[in-house]
């Protein structure tokens, strides 16, 4: 939300720095994220002077220019050359000078400097109105009051408006605050607190009248409940136009466009004072008659984008005396009785509808405007009337007419201040201080609550209705620890805190995990545990009973709750894919949930995402794709550093995969690894191989975490590597190569590594050749040639007995 500075300064004369006043907003919780500078005009016309042209002649080598010398002000008069048809002498109009930054309509600069026409020395720019902002016409040069004099800063003569916005990043409870009045009232509260005490101004209405009443209208509401308090009044003879300039200027420095005097009051008094207003036009209305009602289901309305929309048997609409909607009450008008450049008369309605209502039916039709994003927050029902009266009296200033009827004010059961007793012993307690009562006092009062009755225990209190989230006293004292000042509430400095015994830390684990795959190049991913429902229809393993939904989804596309991590890992893929990134290697910690007979259930899940190039892209590192076995690999170091080992490989029940396995512990399955379907990745637009493996994290911390990382010293000796081509079957494995060294030499031998195999037609039928090395050390002492020989001896022997290998 942004809230204008000057404009705030309309409520509360105050005089502070707006960093200041930022700070102060923030801590009474209307949090400032920044503070934007804004000028009514770009550049603010810095540079621009008056200057009065004394003399101006054809150009000699340009039937189109003139060469002028104008008094801008300065010891001697500069030579301009202008191309405008209406240039003259004797003439006051703007002069950019040399150095001036001008500024197109999209705005991008360009900067006046000396230079040569034609021939002739230019020393500036005699400008038109577009050129500095000031209007659209570039018909020629602004001619303007010769009682002004040259050099006079065009800034002065033009009233150039320099503004301060605040970003305000509202919370959803503070509906209070939406609004340049609601939020000064609140600084006004928080002012007190620190001892500047200052009058909230609000806009007078006493001079509100009926001219007339020669456009009366019926106003019927047919659904109370949902329209609680609707009020409208006529006013006739108008004339549609552009806004003055103030206005436009306050609806620009918050980023609204102006669209003409009628509109841009309605949008002025909400953003002034929260209560959202619609002008349709009277002549639009048929039967003079407003019907505030709900349509059937399948109505077609087309709004004021020109989308043609079906209604819901429960929206609340606007409708005319033939019962066609106008408008889709307190969301967004209809095209049909907007107000347009030939209206002459309209009703103008202001209402409290009831924020539930407003709430579903703006979801249901994804549109998210000012006035449904006030409405369905709660607003002031009881401005109703003064915001109408204070909108009546700006639109005959700025449009002219008068009112043609009384006030319609419907209001049959008035909504209530909320009643609320404060303990003192409760708000001291939940505080952890002692406030001064007095202090508490003045701090509600501040803040409209007003003190029914006082006790040695507490306070009786009458919360006014506009502040729909305080109505219970847990409420009441957030109010007071606001605006007293949460920096201001002493506490101590000595921590209690027990220590529990854990053997078994996951969150520890989940961090070893982090550390060695962002080693290997992983980002860490967080995905919205809420997504799309259809998501479900990729799987047959997923069913859409089993889906947990919300009750108020944000989007379609947020309406369940995740079965499974694979599909917003997807979205980040492709999200990646579409920016040029190559090579992606991803992983997060997440929860799948699911709705059963018996109950809800969450699992949580570590999934790894890889697609494209292993590594990013350099000169001097080879390009390799990523595939199966190296997703594979990766799988297996993890499980390896958390000690989980001799796992049974099966294939994979999961439908998701075209290749894939599954990696289980006795009966405990670990991870479903694999790549995934082109089925599914054509669903998401991704048109390379993505691998993806899940892991169920609760069985994984079931069966590991317990290995342990062993320090040793370098050894003092030095190690010996020797070498063996075995010719062996086929079906011979590295594993009982592996295996059968270690049982023969346990002792000296240090490692056992695989470096070469070959397969070809210099072999015979059945066999292959393995290059095996062996790694043999003693910590002890030096080993020397006879002990190497009877090492690799009793090796060879124990190869040709066991799997019959021949030494080549």
């Amino acid at each position: 939300m942004k809230i204008s500075y000057n404009w705030l300064k309309q409520f509360l004369k105050v005089d502070w720095e707006a960093e200041k006043t930022g700070e102060l907003l923030t801590d009474l919780g209307l949090e400032v994220e920044g503070i934007e500078t804004v000028e009514s005009i770009k550049g603010s016309l810095e540079g621009i002077v008056i200057g009065k042209v004394l003399t101006c002649v054809q150009h000699p080598n340009a039937d189109r220019l003139k060469v002028t010398t104008v008094d801008i002000g300065a010891e001697e008069p500069v030579q301009i050359v202008c191309g405008a048809p209406n240039v003259d002498a004797g003439q006051t109009v703007p002069v950019a000078t040399i150095g001036t930054t001008l500024y197109d309509d999209k705005g991008k600069d360009f900067k006046i400097k000396k230079g040569k026409i034609r021939g002739e020395e230019s020393f500036g720019m005699i400008c038109a109105e577009d050129e500095l902002g000031l209007g659209s016409s570039h018909d020629g040069i602004m001619i303007l009051d010769n009682d002004l004099e040259a050099g006079t800063a065009a800034a002065k003569v033009f009233n150039i408006e320099k503004d301060e916005v605040f970003e305000i990043g509202l919370t959803p409870n503070r509906a209070d605050g939406m609004s340049h009045y609601g939020t000064a009232r609140d600084l006004r509260a928080g002012m007190i607190q620190q001892g500047t005490k200052l009058e909230l101004i609000s806009p007078s209405v006493s001079d509100f009248h009926v001219d007339d009443r020669t456009l009366k209208f019926d106003v019927v509401v047919e659904d109370s409940e949902k329209a609680p308090r609707y009020a409208g009044v006529t006013i006739s003879n108008i004339e549609v136009k552009d806004s003055p300039t103030w206005i436009q200027n306050r609806l620009k420095a918050i980023g609204l466009t102006p669209i003409n005097n009628i509109v841009d009051v309605t949008n002025y008094v909400l953003h002034e004072l929260g209560q959202p207003l619609h002008a349709f036009d009277a002549n639009k209305v048929k039967g003079n008659k407003v019907i505030v009602k709900t349509l059937p289901a399948g109505t077609k309305f087309t709004t004021l984008d020109e989308v043609e929309r079906e209604l819901h048997e429960e929206d609340l609409m606007i409708c005319n005396g033939n019962e066609e909607p106008m408008c889709i009450a307190g969301v967004f008008g209809g095209i049909e009785s907007g107000v347009s450049s030939s209206t002459t008369s309209i009703f103008l309605e202001s209402a409290y509808f009831n924020p539930v209502s407003i709430r579903k039916t703006a979801k249901r039709h994804a549109l998210n405007t000012d006035a449904s994003f006030r409405f369905e927050r709660g607003i002031d029902p009881n401005i109703t009337e003064y915001a109408l009266k204070r909108a009546v009296n700006l639109i005959i200033e700025v449009a002219g007419g008068k009112v043609s009827s009384e006030i319609v004010d419907l209001y049959p059961t008035k909504i209530s201040d909320f009643e609320v007793f404060l303990s003192y012993e409760k708000m001291d307690r939940l505080i952890g201080a002692v406030i001064p009562r007095e202090t508490v006092k003045n701090i509600l009062a501040s803040l409209d609550i007003k003190v029914n009755s006082v006790t040695d225990g507490g306070v009786g209190l009458t919360v006014p209705s506009y502040r729909v989230d305080v109505t219970r006293e847990a409420d009441i004292i957030e109010e007071i620890l606001r605006v007293y000042g949460y920096n201001n509430v002493e506490f101590s400095h000595k921590l209690n805190t027990s220590i529990s015994f854990s053997e078994f830390d996951d969150v520890k684990i989940e961090n070893v995990v982090s550390n060695q795959l962002v080693s290997q190049g992983f980002n860490e991913t967080m995905a919205n545990s809420l997504t799309k429902s259809d998501y479900v229809k990729l799987s047959e393993l997923l069913k859409e009973e089993h889906n947990v939904e919300m009750l108020n989804p944000l989007s379609n596309d947020l309406g369940v709750m995740r079965q499974s991590l694979l599909f917003s890992g997807l979205e980040s893929v492709i999200y990646n894919v579409n920016r040029k990134n190559n090579a992606l290697k991803f992983f997060e910690f997440g929860k799948t949930y699911h709705k059963f007979e018996s109950g809800y259930s969450e699992q949580k899940h570590l999934t790894l995402f890889v697609s494209g190039q292993r590594t990013k892209e350099s000169w001097n590192v080879t390009q390799k794709t990523s595939d199966f076995f190296y997703l594979k690999g990766i799988v297996s170091t993890l499980l390896d550093r958390l000690g989980i080992s001799n796992v049974k490989t099966s294939p994979t029940k999961n439908d998701v995969f075209s290749e894939g396995i599954t990696l289980s512990l006795g009966k405990i399955k670990l991870v479903d690894l694999g790549v995934v379907k082109r089925s599914i990745n054509k669903e998401f637009g991704i048109k390379q191989e993505v691998l993806f493996a899940d892991f169920n994290w609760e069985n994984v911390l079931k069966v590991g975490g317990k290995s342990t990382v062993k320090i040793s010293e370098l050894p003092k000796f030095p190690a010996v590597k020797r070498d063996f081509a075995l010719l062996i079957n086929e079906e011979v494995t590295f594993k009982e190569i592996y295996n059968l060294a270690f049982q023969a030499e346990k002792n000296l031998l240090k490692e056992v590594d695989l470096f070469d195999v070959y397969e070809g037609d210099k072999l015979e039928a059945g066999k292959k050749s393995y290059a095996v090395s062996f790694l043999l050390q003693d910590e002890n002492k030096t080993l020397n040639d006879k002990q190497i020989d009877k090492i690799m001896q009793k090796l060879q022997q124990t190869f040709e007995k066991n799997v019959g290998a021949i030494l080549r």
